[in-house]
């Protein structure tokens, strides 16, 4: 998979996706990244990409010819063929779990980060096929959501992480959040690893963990479990993880 990211400031997005997990996965191969900068695109000699508002208000707004600049040089990069295109917006969907499996089916993504007051509402129209938000707030500008989105769908690129199993038994992928984890000492500070963890039962533990699951979501996030379609024998269950007695 090819991402391609439209910026006025690609270091913020090279200097952060080269490290760690997703800096492995790139040197591997399991997927690229090209970084576009908007200023090449700019209609003047001097770089300048922004302009005042129509209709008044505060602030600068980027004009659409560079965008479309680079939106162009995308196209030209995958062959001649158009990128799905997103741009990162506070207006857009919120971006979620699911969103990152379907984006990792495309071959060739555009990201489109904004910054000063956005961008010029043509270009985008043109050119973009959706808006995603990262959540309800406001960021300077869309590197910072362009690197959530690359990270959350590049782990799930084969190649990145070290096997399938590393995100289908996590958080979200199956609409709730993951069971509690333990690692060493099996004792810290007066606190126990749960016993059922540690007896190599693989159905007992896999039915304890789903259980937990369901219990987590139930405390952190209800919003969640209303989603799904508990049945009675599961809430007595998990009721009963609640008093101890699972």
């Amino acid at each position: 998979m090819k991402f391609y990211v439209a910026t006025l400031f690609p270091e913020q997005i090279t200097t952060y996706l080269n490290t760690s997990i997703t800096g492995r996965g790139m040197a591997k191969g399991a997927f690229s990244l090209e970084c576009i900068q908007m200023r090449d695109f700019a209609p003047n000699n001097y770089g300048r990409v922004d302009d005042t508002i129509y209709g008044g208000g505060t602030g600068m707004m980027i004009r659409p010819e560079p965008v479309f600049g680079a939106y162009e040089k995308a196209v030209e990069l995958c062959g001649g063929k158009k990128p799905h295109t997103v741009y990162m917006s506070p207006k857009g969907s919120v971006f979620n779990q699911a969103k990152a499996h379907e984006l990792a089916s495309y071959d060739n993504l555009l990201i489109i980060c904004g910054h000063y007051e956005g961008i010029d509402a043509r270009v985008i129209d043109e050119i973009c096929d959706e808006e995603i938000s990262i959540g309800d707030y406001v960021l300077t500008g869309g590197e910072t959501a362009a690197i959530v989105v690359i990270d959350a769908v590049a782990r799930l690129i084969p190649g990145v992480l070290p096997n399938e199993e590393a995100y289908t038994n996590e958080s979200h992928t199956a609409g709730v959040l993951e069971a509690p984890q333990y690692t060493k000492p099996p004792v810290w500070h007066d606190k126990a690893v749960p016993e059922i963890l540690k007896t190599g039962n693989d159905a007992a533990i896999a039915e304890y963990n789903r259980i937990a699951a369901l219990v987590d979501t139930w405390h952190k996030r209800p919003d969640m479990l209303d989603k799904l379609d508990i049945s009675e024998s599961d809430w007595a269950k998990m009721l009963a993880f609640e008093r101890g007695m699972c």
